[in-house]
């Protein structure tokens, strides 16, 4: 079995179509998130809402306190919409960020 090779003269849209499955993006989004977040574990619940493009995104977080919370969510939605773009090539139309629990910082 040999491999298919595709010539780059050929445009995009006539050499097939590419699907990513939403558990992708939802992996790639908790990633994301807990990185801009300097903690993996952070992220408690990603999900994709509504069809199509653009993505929409719902994550569940952890953040620390105190913080402010407002620049934390900002990073996460930057660094979501951000990483989206880089990897899958989709646009991101909305990410919205739902703090479900403070975490005391010592």
């Amino acid at each position: 079995m040999s491999a298919a090779v595709v010539s780059p003269a050929v445009p995009p849209a006539e050499r097939g179509r590419l699907r990513i499955a939403d558990r992708v993006l939802v992996r790639l989004a908790e990633r994301a998130a807990g990185q801009a977040l300097g903690r993996p574990g952070a992220v408690r619940r990603v999900a994709v809402t509504g069809p199509g493009h653009p993505v929409r995104l719902t994550l569940g977080v952890e953040l620390p306190f105190p913080a402010d919370l407002a620049t934390l969510a900002t990073a996460v939605r930057t660094a979501v919409v951000a990483e989206l773009a880089a990897l899958t090539g989709r646009t991101v139309g909305e990410v919205v960020v739902v703090v479900e629990r403070l975490v005391p910082t010592v």
